[in-house]
């Protein structure tokens, strides 16, 4: 496991169900971009002290498959904060059990979001 994913870092940590399978039954590409983006949101949100929203997906790649029952934990990193954006890179790791226990980097993201306000407009990102 990359250094990267440790416990300061991690966002979220969910289970791959049946639920979440494609028609071949792989767990759905898209049910694991929604947990990425669902990662990068918490830190871009707490960072921002407020609601953010997704503008942009700017780098997904898909690195392992992701089979039913594994864990999946996402670690997000902020890597940029602008005016009133935040872009956060998101590791998401699968534990895989079976035969032998595994650990492995599954995919890695880019993600802008935007700090808005009440009237969902983009509103300016605290200083710390």
């Amino acid at each position: 496991m990359s250094s990267f994913a440790d416990e300061n870092n991690l966002a979220i940590r969910v289970m791959a169900m049946p639920a979440d399978t494609n028609a071949a039954g792989d767990i759905f590409g898209g049910w694991l971009m929604s947990q990425v983006d669902i990662a990068g949101s918490i830190i871009a949100r707490r960072h921002a002290q407020g609601r953010t929203v997704t503008v942009a997906v700017d780098s997904f790649q898909f690195k392992k498959p992701v089979f039913v029952g594994d864990v999946i934990s996402c670690y997000a990193t902020i890597t940029r904060i602008g005016k009133s954006s935040i872009t956060v890179h998101v590791k998401a790791f699968a534990e895989r059990h079976g035969k032998t226990y595994e650990h492995i980097q599954v995919t890695e993201a880019d993600l802008t979001y935007v700090a808005v306000d009440e009237q969902r407009k983009p509103r300016q990102i605290p200083k710390d």
